[in-house]
């Protein structure tokens, strides 16, 4: 901010337009054809008027120590169709951002862009690139959206997605540093390459209050990541129902009518998708209390999207 506007603001002015207002904005269905999505449309507004009345209970705002440009910076910005996606790593995340450039005229097809163009390639704007008042109208006009995951299946999908495979970034990062802290009489190869980081030992990572190294988008708390209570989204889509939801979705923002959000996964598709069976083969490895412990750590993601507790 300019030094006068810093002096002339209150630390709160920053956050105007941000809090859930009083009621629900309806969403725009002009764009939408046809009767087939009453099932999905009645499910969003039941997903959206749940996390208003928990946010209302849960009175977040107490609770806001956040700067505003923290506060959207997971968040990416398509002005054409004056949307807003904040990015949940693991659910469904990376088509997400294809169809985004699709709709920004950057790419004809969502199925021709490579996971690293999507992931390094830099192409979207974050809303947290633009001024105050940039980021103020956009959040106060665009069609903001956000899809979550259940959060055991979200964890597990993203250590195996990043520890299971060979990894140059998450191996020495936060492999060598977990299996130096957490593997007793570890082997030298372990402790240089950072391979082969057990579940057991991920966890233990993941509820130590002092990590010998940091949090990860990965497995961020969504509520930590997009600030649910904080930005009212118009839309919450879920990975157990992606495809309906997001196409319905590209319906309501209208969308050309040929992008369909794509089917195909995105790496490693020779593996089987992270699934209920097998979270619950992963949980095995943990002790009783492991397992409710890693459930605290996410507990207000469940609460706010309404999963049930494993």
């Amino acid at each position: 901010l300019p030094e006068q506007q810093k002096t002339s603001e209150s630390p709160l002015s920053w956050f105007r337009g941000v809090y859930l207002p009083p009621a629900l904005h309806p969403l725009n269905k002009t764009f939408v054809k046809g009767g087939e999505w009453q099932d999905v449309d009645s499910a969003q507004e039941k997903r959206r008027a749940f996390l208003q009345d928990f946010c209302r209970k849960y009175n977040s705002r107490k609770k806001l120590q956040t700067h505003l440009v923290h506060l959207v910076s997971r968040i990416y910005v398509e002005d054409r169709h004056k949307v807003l996606y904040c990015e949940v790593p693991k659910a469904g995340c990376s088509n997400w951002k294809r169809v985004l450039m699709v709709l920004s005229g950057l790419a004809a097809s969502a199925n021709n862009i490579s996971h690293d163009d999507v992931h390094y390639g830099k192409h979207l704007r974050k809303l947290d690139s633009y001024d105050i008042k940039g980021i103020h109208t956009r959040l106060n006009m665009y069609t903001k959206f956000i899809f979550v995951r259940d959060p055991m299946e979200r964890l597990v999908s993203a250590f195996r997605d990043k520890f299971e495979h060979p990894n140059s970034y998450y191996h020495p990062v936060f492999g060598k540093a977990i299996i130096k802290k957490y593997r007793h009489n570890a082997d030298a190869e372990a402790l240089k390459t950072g391979s082969g980081v057990k579940f057991k030992e991920f966890i233990q990572y993941l509820l130590d209050s002092h990590r010998p190294v940091g949090m990860d988008i990965h497995w961020e708390q969504v509520s930590k990541l997009c600030y649910p209570c904080l930005i009212n989204y118009d839309f919450i889509g879920k990975f157990e129902t992606l495809e309906e939801d997001a196409n319905y979705f590209l319906q309501l923002v209208g969308a050309p009518a040929n992008l369909k959000f794509p089917k195909f996964k995105d790496r490693h598709s020779s593996d089987e998708r992270t699934n209920t069976e097998v979270v619950r083969q992963y949980l095995k490895e943990l002790s009783k209390e492991e397992r409710q412990l890693t459930y605290d750590f996410y507990y207000l993601d469940y609460l706010m999207f309404n999963y049930t507790s494993p």
